[in-house]
Protein backbone atom coordinates (compact mmCIF):
# COMPACT_ATOMS: atom_id res chain seq x y z
CA UNK A 1 0.00 0.00 0.00
CA UNK A 2 1.58 3.23 -1.18
CA UNK A 3 0.63 6.71 -0.08
CA UNK A 4 -1.08 8.66 -2.85
CA UNK A 5 -1.24 12.44 -2.56
CA UNK A 6 -4.63 12.46 -4.28
CA UNK A 7 -6.08 10.16 -1.59
CA UNK A 8 -4.14 11.48 1.41
CA UNK A 9 -4.58 14.08 4.09
CA UNK A 10 -2.02 15.09 6.70
CA UNK A 11 -3.22 15.18 10.31
CA UNK A 12 -1.03 17.12 12.74
CA UNK A 13 -2.01 16.10 16.27
CA UNK A 14 -1.46 18.48 19.21
CA UNK A 15 1.96 20.02 18.50
CA UNK A 16 1.26 22.73 21.06
CA UNK A 17 3.44 25.46 22.52
CA UNK A 18 3.16 24.50 26.20
CA UNK A 19 3.50 20.76 25.60
CA UNK A 20 6.38 20.80 23.12
CA UNK A 21 9.19 21.66 25.61
CA UNK A 22 8.36 18.48 27.57
CA UNK A 23 8.60 16.22 24.49
CA UNK A 24 11.80 14.21 24.15
CA UNK A 25 13.66 15.69 21.16
CA UNK A 26 10.72 18.04 20.72
CA UNK A 27 12.58 20.45 18.43
CA UNK A 28 13.27 17.63 15.96
CA UNK A 29 9.65 16.50 16.09
CA UNK A 30 8.54 20.09 15.45
CA UNK A 31 11.01 20.54 12.58
CA UNK A 32 9.87 17.29 10.93
CA UNK A 33 6.20 18.23 11.31
CA UNK A 34 6.90 21.60 9.67
CA UNK A 35 8.91 19.96 6.87
CA UNK A 36 6.16 17.48 6.07
CA UNK A 37 3.39 20.08 6.32
CA UNK A 38 5.24 22.30 3.87
CA UNK A 39 5.72 19.37 1.46
CA UNK A 40 2.02 18.52 1.80
CA UNK A 41 0.98 22.06 1.00
CA UNK A 42 3.31 22.20 -2.01
CA UNK A 43 1.75 18.97 -3.31
CA UNK A 44 -1.84 20.09 -2.57
CA UNK A 45 -2.35 17.50 0.17
CA UNK A 46 -4.82 18.97 2.66
CA UNK A 47 -3.57 19.53 6.21
CA UNK A 48 -5.70 19.37 9.36
CA UNK A 49 -4.28 20.45 12.73
CA UNK A 50 -5.77 19.42 16.08
CA UNK A 51 -5.31 21.21 19.38
CA UNK A 52 -5.94 19.48 22.70
CA UNK A 53 -7.57 21.87 25.16
CA UNK A 54 -5.75 24.98 23.85
CA UNK A 55 -6.87 27.03 26.86
CA UNK A 56 -4.54 24.90 28.99
CA UNK A 57 -1.86 23.65 26.57
CA UNK A 58 -1.66 26.70 24.34
CA UNK A 59 -2.16 26.91 20.62
CA UNK A 60 -0.17 25.02 18.02
CA UNK A 61 3.53 25.97 18.15
CA UNK A 62 4.01 29.29 16.33
CA UNK A 63 6.47 28.11 13.65
CA UNK A 64 4.19 25.20 12.74
CA UNK A 65 1.07 27.35 12.71
CA UNK A 66 2.86 29.81 10.39
CA UNK A 67 3.85 26.95 8.06
CA UNK A 68 0.28 25.64 7.84
CA UNK A 69 -1.55 28.94 7.59
CA UNK A 70 -4.12 27.45 5.21
CA UNK A 71 -4.74 24.33 7.30
CA UNK A 72 -8.01 23.65 9.03
CA UNK A 73 -7.49 23.84 12.82
CA UNK A 74 -9.83 21.86 15.08
CA UNK A 75 -9.97 21.76 18.86
CA UNK A 76 -10.76 18.86 21.14
CA UNK A 77 -10.97 17.70 24.73
CA UNK A 78 -11.04 13.94 24.07
CA UNK A 79 -7.60 12.45 23.56
CA UNK A 80 -8.74 10.91 20.26
CA UNK A 81 -9.67 13.26 17.44
CA UNK A 82 -12.11 10.60 16.25
CA UNK A 83 -13.88 10.23 19.62
CA UNK A 84 -14.11 14.00 19.91
CA UNK A 85 -15.78 14.26 16.49
CA UNK A 86 -13.59 17.21 15.51
CA UNK A 87 -12.58 15.61 12.21
CA UNK A 88 -16.13 15.62 10.84
CA UNK A 89 -16.29 17.63 7.65
CA UNK A 90 -12.51 17.81 7.28
CA UNK A 91 -10.32 16.29 4.57
CA UNK A 92 -9.33 13.58 7.07
CA UNK A 93 -12.92 12.37 7.01
CA UNK A 94 -13.21 12.77 3.23
CA UNK A 95 -10.01 11.02 2.15
CA UNK A 96 -9.10 7.34 2.44
CA UNK A 97 -5.48 7.77 3.56
CA UNK A 98 -4.35 9.67 6.65
CA UNK A 99 -0.72 10.52 7.33
CA UNK A 100 -0.33 11.36 11.02
CA UNK A 101 2.31 13.36 12.91
CA UNK A 102 2.34 14.96 16.35
CA UNK A 103 2.29 14.42 20.08
CA UNK A 104 1.99 12.58 22.31
CA UNK A 105 2.59 9.34 20.46
CA UNK A 106 1.27 7.13 23.25
CA UNK A 107 -1.85 9.20 24.02
CA UNK A 108 -3.56 11.41 21.44
CA UNK A 109 -1.72 10.09 18.39
CA UNK A 110 -2.23 6.44 19.40
CA UNK A 111 -5.92 6.77 20.25
CA UNK A 112 -6.66 8.79 17.10
CA UNK A 113 -4.76 6.40 14.86
CA UNK A 114 -6.37 3.25 16.24
CA UNK A 115 -9.84 4.74 15.82
CA UNK A 116 -9.02 5.87 12.26
CA UNK A 117 -8.02 2.27 11.51
CA UNK A 118 -11.27 0.99 12.99
CA UNK A 119 -13.08 3.36 10.63
CA UNK A 120 -11.37 1.62 7.71
CA UNK A 121 -8.83 4.34 6.90
CA UNK A 122 -5.36 3.56 5.59
CA UNK A 123 -3.20 5.12 8.31
CA UNK A 124 0.49 6.03 8.14
CA UNK A 125 2.35 7.35 11.20
CA UNK A 126 5.54 9.28 10.53
CA UNK A 127 8.03 7.89 13.08
CA UNK A 128 10.43 10.85 12.86
CA UNK A 129 7.57 13.33 13.36
CA UNK A 130 5.87 11.92 16.47
CA UNK A 131 7.02 12.26 20.05
CA UNK A 132 6.25 11.68 23.70
CA UNK A 133 7.70 12.99 26.93
CA UNK A 134 9.43 9.64 27.47
CA UNK A 135 11.14 7.82 24.57
CA UNK A 136 9.92 4.45 25.89
CA UNK A 137 6.30 5.59 25.60
CA UNK A 138 6.90 6.64 21.98
CA UNK A 139 8.48 3.30 21.11
CA UNK A 140 5.70 1.31 22.79
CA UNK A 141 3.09 3.36 20.93
CA UNK A 142 4.75 2.80 17.55
CA UNK A 143 4.94 -0.94 18.22
CA UNK A 144 1.30 -1.11 19.28
CA UNK A 145 0.19 0.85 16.22
CA UNK A 146 2.24 -1.45 13.98
CA UNK A 147 0.54 -4.52 15.54
CA UNK A 148 -2.84 -3.01 14.67
CA UNK A 149 -2.00 -2.54 10.99
CA UNK A 150 -0.76 1.04 11.01
CA UNK A 151 2.06 1.68 8.56
CA UNK A 152 5.08 3.25 10.29
CA UNK A 153 6.96 5.47 7.84
CA UNK A 154 9.45 8.35 7.70
CA UNK A 155 8.97 11.84 6.37
CA UNK A 156 11.01 11.08 3.24
CA UNK A 157 9.01 7.93 2.55
CA UNK A 158 5.89 10.10 2.55
CA UNK A 159 7.41 12.71 0.23
CA UNK A 160 8.73 10.18 -2.30
CA UNK A 161 5.48 8.19 -2.36
CA UNK A 162 3.43 11.35 -2.80
CA UNK A 163 5.74 12.34 -5.69
CA UNK A 164 5.61 8.86 -7.35
CA UNK A 165 8.25 9.64 -10.00
CA UNK A 166 11.43 11.59 -10.53
CA UNK A 167 11.29 12.85 -14.10
CA UNK A 168 9.04 15.83 -13.41
CA UNK A 169 9.49 19.51 -12.64
CA UNK A 170 7.60 18.96 -9.37
CA UNK A 171 10.10 16.32 -8.24
CA UNK A 172 13.01 18.61 -9.07
CA UNK A 173 11.37 21.42 -7.08
CA UNK A 174 10.68 19.24 -4.01
CA UNK A 175 14.12 17.64 -4.24
CA UNK A 176 15.78 21.06 -4.38
CA UNK A 177 13.67 22.70 -1.67
CA UNK A 178 13.20 19.84 0.80
CA UNK A 179 15.25 16.72 0.20
CA UNK A 180 18.71 17.50 -1.10
CA UNK A 181 19.94 19.69 1.76
CA UNK A 182 17.66 18.61 4.60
Amino acid sequence: MLMDRNKSSLLVVDVQARLLPAIADGETVLANCIWLARVAQRLDVPVVVSEQYPEGLGRTAGPLLAAVSEAQVVTKTHFSCVSDGCLAGTPVEARRQVVVVGTEAHVCVLQTVLELCWQGKEVFVVADAVGSRKPADREAALERMRRHGVEIVTREMVAFEWLQRSATPLFREINRDFIRDN
